[in-house]
C-alpha cells in the first residue's frame, strides 16, 4: 500500500460540519471513508493557519487516493490536496535509475561540438 498526505482546507459548509460533529466525530468520518477503500487511517490532526487539518493515510493504489479526492472535494465542504509520499528506499532506487535527461539548451552528449 502507498502512503499519502491529505491537506483539508474546510470551507464554510465544512466547518460548520465540524462544529456540529466536533473533531472526533470528523476523524470517525474520514477513517471509514478511508477503510472503505480497503485503506487505513495512521493518524489525523487538525491545525491552523492555511491548512485546517493533515491525514496521513495507506491506500492500496493511486485509483483509490484519486477518488477520495474527487469524493471529498465534490462536496465544496473540503478542498483537499493528496500528496503521495514516497520512503527513503524509494529515493534510494530512484538514485542509482539512470535516467536519459537533457536540460533545456544543454547540448545532447557527443553533440554540440565540432568534429574536425
Amino acid at each position: 500500500m502507498a502512503k499519502y498526505l491529505v491537506k483539508a482546507d474546510y470551507k464554510s459548509k465544512g466547518t460548520q460540519g465540524v462544529i456540529k460533529e466536533g473533531g472526533s466525530g470528523r476523524r470517525a468520518a474520514v477513517k471509514h471513508a478511508v477503510e472503505a477503500l480497503g485503506g487505513k487511517l495512521e493518524s489525523f490532526y487538525f491545525a491552523y493557519g492555511d491548512i485546517d487539518a493533515y491525514v496521513i493515510c495507506d491506500l492500496p493504489d493511486p485509483i483509490s487516493a484519486i477518488a477520495l479526492s474527487l469524493a471529498v472535494n465534490g462536496t465544496g465542504a473540503v478542498t483537499v490536496g493528496t500528496i503521495p509520499l514516497i520512503t527513503p528506499e524509494d529515493v534510494d532506487a530512484a538514485a542509482k535509475k539512470a535516467v536519459a535527461y537533457r536540460a533545456p539548451g544543454a547540448a545532447a552528449a557527443g553533440k554540440g561540438k565540432s568534429q574536425k
